[in-house]
């Protein structure tokens, strides 16, 4: 089934030029000049993925991915940022707000597609076998699901959270550098700075409660899962 990447941007001519980027990559496109419209019509259809601008009238890009990531609901749609803010300290705002990706304009069309196909992979955990499930202390990662439990509560996280904490998990007591988890996660397509994995292991820790204790920082080397 071809995946949904909703877009949104108020610009015209960058909508048009994503919309047909993807399309010719194999995705369905949804187009939103706002993000006021994006949020109303989540209740209606779900994207895979949102392509969200950051400066747009009403609700603005940031805001905007705050909502969706807030709300349990929407929670683990994955969002890559596009925008024309590209210092660094942007980035890890984005990144803070939940984003799972962030491109800056000007771009190129066919790395966009390039990303989006890289955040959809990270859905599903490399050599995990659907149904098996990879058990932690009290956290139960299941693939075919993509749901973690901590004990009995539903952890929402967002495709690259979920990505991370499976790598940690199936290599439990091994120690990644935060180059090898960029690695893993975008490989060749990587345009990001080693700060991300830090924001995203610090929500991660977040979501997962007193369970988050189990991902310890090895300092000066990266992370593990004990």
């Amino acid at each position: 089934m071809e995946k949904l990447i909703a877009v949104v941007d108020d610009e015209d001519d960058i909508r048009e030029l994503v919309s047909v980027s993807l399309k010719k990559a194999g995705f369905k496109v949804k187009e939103f000049s706002g993000a006021d419209a994006l949020v109303r019509s989540l209740s209606k259809a779900l994207p895979d993925l949102i392509i969200l601008d950051l400066m747009m009238p009403g609700i603005d890009g940031l805001e905007a991915c705050r909502m969706i990531k807030k709300d349990e609901r929407y929670a683990a749609v994955p969002i890559i940022i596009l925008t024309a803010k590209g210092d660094e300290a942007d980035r890890v705002v984005g990144l803070e707000m939940g984003a799972d990706d962030y491109v800056t304009k000007p771009f190129s069309p066919r790395e966009l597609s390039a990303r989006v196909k890289a955040v959809l992979r990270r859905g599903a955990p490399a050599g995990q076998k659907d149904g098996v499930e990879i058990k932690a202390g009290d956290i139960t990662i299941n693939a075919a699901k993509h749901e973690v439990l901590v004990k009995t509560r539903r952890v929402e996280l967002t495709a690259t959270e979920f990505r991370i904490l499976s790598i940690l998990a199936e290599g439990r007591q091994r120690v990644f550098s935060r180059e090898q988890l960029l690695d893993s996660l975008w490989g060749n397509e990587k345009t990001v700075v080693d700060r991300t994995i830090d924001v995203h292991i610090k929500h991660l820790r977040e979501k997962l409660g007193t369970a988050g204790k189990m991902v310890k920082n090895i300092r000066g080397v990266g992370y593990k899962m004990e």
